[in-house]
């Protein structure tokens, strides 16, 4: 098999596993973004109240929050580094309350590791 066929099915298996379904981290959820002028990674970290679904809901209103919800959250801690290393170092050892599943903890290494790469390249950050 040559690797451009493994390579389009590793894709295709990776597309597959971003479309499962996932138990959400009762303690909050992440988003990574990159500043590409002051050569910065900046994660926000938001909690999150889950029903017995198992769907982060408004606060509020007790409502399922769709993922294109135009309502502005508070964050409730930011860190930034130049490096994934820097930042995870800081939320696993400053800050371990914020993570209380392993699933999440592998995605969001995961994630910085790709931000991290495309601060550097100078590309676009899209998180999964």
């Amino acid at each position: 098999m040559d690797v451009s066929k493994i390579f389009k099915k590793k894709i295709e298996m990776d597309n597959d596993l971003s479309n499962r379904y996932i138990d959400l981290d009762p303690n909050g959820y992440f988003i990574i973004k990159i500043d590409l002028q002051t050569k910065q990674i900046i994660l926000d970290h938001y909690l999150n109240n889950i029903n017995e679904d198992g769907y982060a809901i408004d606060p509020k209103t007790n409502e399922p929050i769709k993922c294109n919800s135009k309502g502005i959250k508070t964050c409730n801690a930011t860190f930034t580094g130049k490096s994934a290393k820097e930042i995870g170092i800081a939320i696993t050892e400053k800050r371990n309350d914020l993570i209380s599943r392993f699933d999440h903890a592998l995605y969001l290494g995961r994630e910085l590791q790709k931000a991290e790469e495309c601060l550097y390249k100078k590309l676009p950050y899209i998180q999964d």
